[in-house]
């Protein structure tokens, strides 16, 4: 089989795999594909490369993340590896998991803890090693010839040896489970999309997470495994190096896109090279750290790994005094809404911290703001209820709409409020809302991105032609119906205050709400200003202007409109400074020094 058609059959949907090699960005145009240049080692495209470098002696130790297609994987190796003089002696360490059904029935609490239908779980709080059979990874012992084992969990049978880890993305991972080419972790079976990826959530995920942080030190080789029949690798010491540079300078994780029922088209006529056979796109993941992966490139050959490593190894570097709270969990995301020439998004609501912590295991709640990046006629965000609304005669309606299929004039209950570029509104956890069409909303936000309570959503159906989930009973649990009438335009409404001023820059302060932890700051300026970190991590956007240069820490990099960028809380000190025109437009958000 040879490599374009595997990419056909290994993965369901229209974005293209990433390229092997960095494309040629034009300028002034977002990149699609931000990399980072190492300054050591080197990356290869070249699995024999690998082999022919292994001692000379000794076992292989072949660990993994879930979604590896190790089928293929095992196949090329051995034909490379039979041009060897070496007779290696292959063992899967799958063999030694527990059986399928008592591995349903230890995670079963945790997907179905809120109902065997519902998309919501509880996140699972062992270990990798819980889904094997002690005795069984016992029994897989090397043989007297040189051994190899390979698989998912791995390590876990203690052998000494050379460590290859095998990453894939969090994309990547959805996309073949889509195409029906992936088992959870100790499946046999593959299962729907949306329940597998709700297992992934809820438990792969968690367990191979914490059991590839405890690998990290010791891991000899790193290879991306998205690509098919190519596999991109480099040196354990060379990927620990990029970690390290990394966490000390700005940089852009790698984003990806997904169209929606309500998706729109600003994003798809603003950014080059996003393929066109979609609907449209309604998200961009710019930020979402779960999910996102970094991309380190070697004269133009990329490698991709996902964005926890980097917290696994630098957190402290990267969210300074944040580290103290949060840990390796990185606490911020940001990440578009695209409703232009599109739809409302459903009318939802979020749960509070307590009921996230109680019900999903979560470590935070899911807290928002919208900010307009852009705009045009009749955009309008829906927040908060209208002065007359009440709670009995809302959640009457919700009823009776989802259970006749009738449509609902939501806004006898819920305000809408017309919206402009730069305009901010303010979406603590337990508030009704939504964002209308024709805009195009950057979503400044907590972490967590899954627990929305869809409590109206039009009538409609998704993509599919399925019917979208409503979760009324979760959210009438959680809705603050006291933000209502005047009270959301004192309080869900951002006021900025100006901090400082001089001829050439205004620095604004964009007020979140009380129970935001994290904050937004905008500096508007022409030429070059100095912002200091102060023990935060920033994230930054150019919200106008084309583009901005940044320089810290010895670097200069130029990013382009509507890129986000991370810079560490180890960066101390960055200049902005402004080419164009006029004066650039640049978001900052940090984490609250009153919320550590």
């Amino acid at each position: 089989m040879d490599t374009e058609n595997l990419k056909k059959e290994a993965r369901k949907t229209e974005q293209e795999l990433l390229p092997l090699n960095k494309p040629l960005a034009k300028t002034n145009q977002y990149d699609i594909y931000p990399t980072r240049k190492i300054s050591q080692g080197h990356i290869s495209h070249d699995l024999a490369e690998l082999f022919s470098g292994l001692p000379a002696t000794g076992n292989l130790i072949i660990d993994g993340y879930v979604g590896v297609d190790w089928e293929a994987f095992v196949a090329h190796s051995k034909v490379l590896l039979a041009k060897t003089s070496v007779d290696w002696h292959w063992i899967n360490v799958a063999d030694a998991l527990k059986p399928a059904a008592e591995i349903e029935e230890m995670i079963h609490p945790y997907l179905h803890s809120d109902g065997q239908n519902s998309i919501f779980g509880k996140a699972f709080s062992g270990a990798v090693s819980d889904f094997f059979d002690a005795e069984k990874l016992e029994q897989l012992q090397p043989s007297e010839t040189r051994s190899i084992i390979y698989g998912t969990g791995a390590a876990l049978a203690g052998w000494e040896g050379t460590l290859i880890y095998l990453d894939i993305p969090k994309n990547e991972i959805q996309f073949r489970s889509r195409a029906g080419r992936v088992l959870n972790v100790g499946a046999n079976e593959t299962a729907d999309p949306k329940a597998q990826y709700k297992r992934f959530y809820f438990v792969d995920w968690p367990v191979l997470n914490r059991h590839k942080a405890a690998l990290l030190s010791q891991i000899d080789y790193f290879i991306d495994a998205q690509h098919g029949l190519v596999f991109p690798w480099t040196t354990g010491d060379t990927f620990r190096a990029a970690l390290a540079e990394l966490s000390e300078h700005p940089f852009r994780a790698r984003p990806w896109f997904e169209p929606g029922i309500w998706g729109g088209s600003w994003m798809m006529e603003h950014i080059p090279h996003l393929p066109k056979g979609v609907p449209n796109y309604a998200w961009s993941f710019e930020l979402i750290s779960p999910e996102n992966g970094i991309l380190i490139e070697d004269q133009g050959r990329m490698l991709e790994f996902s964005f926890d490593w980097l917290m696994f190894a630098h957190s402290s570097a990267v969210l300074g005094k944040a580290a103290e709270t949060f840990g390796t969990y990185f606490p911020i995301r940001f990440d578009f809404l695209d409703t232009f020439d599109g739809d409302h998004l459903s009318i939802q609501c979020h749960p509070s911290l307590k009921y996230a912590q109680e019900n999903f295991g979560e470590q935070i709640t899911q807290d928002e703001t919208y900010y307009i990046l852009d705009q045009k006629e009749h955009a309008g965000v829906y927040i908060g209820f209208t002065a007359d609304s009440d709670p009995v005669s809302f959640e009457k309606d919700l009823r009776s709409s989802y259970e006749n299929g009738t449509a609902l004039d939501i806004e006898q209950h819920v305000q809408l409020i017309p919206a402009k570029k730069h305009d901010f509104f303010l979406i603590p956890n337990r508030t009704v809302h939504s964002a209308g069409i024709n805009n195009l909303v950057l979503e400044i936000s907590s972490t967590p991105y899954i627990f929305t309570f869809k409590l109206y959503d039009w009538v409609r159906k998704d993509l599919n032609g399925m019917p979208r989930p409503i979760n009324i009973d979760h959210g009438m649990k959680n809705i603050d119906f006291s933000r209502k009438g005047e009270k959301v335009q004192q309080e869900l409404i951002s006021k900025p205050v100006l901090l400082e001023q001089t001829a050439t820059a205004e620095h604004w302060h964009l007020p979140t709400h009380e129970e935001h932890f994290y904050d937004v700051e905008r500096y508007e300026w022409e030429g070059t200003i100095t912002i200091e970190t102060k023990q935060h991590c920033h994230i930054l956007m150019l919200v106008e202007g084309s583009q901005v240069q940044i320089t810290a820490n010895g670097e200069s990099n130029i990013y382009n409109y509507a890129e986000t960028i991370v810079v560490p809380a180890a960066v101390k000190t960055y200049t902005m400074t402004y080419p164009g025109a006029g004066r650039g437009k640049v978001v900052k958000a940090f984490v609250k020094d009153n919320s550590l």
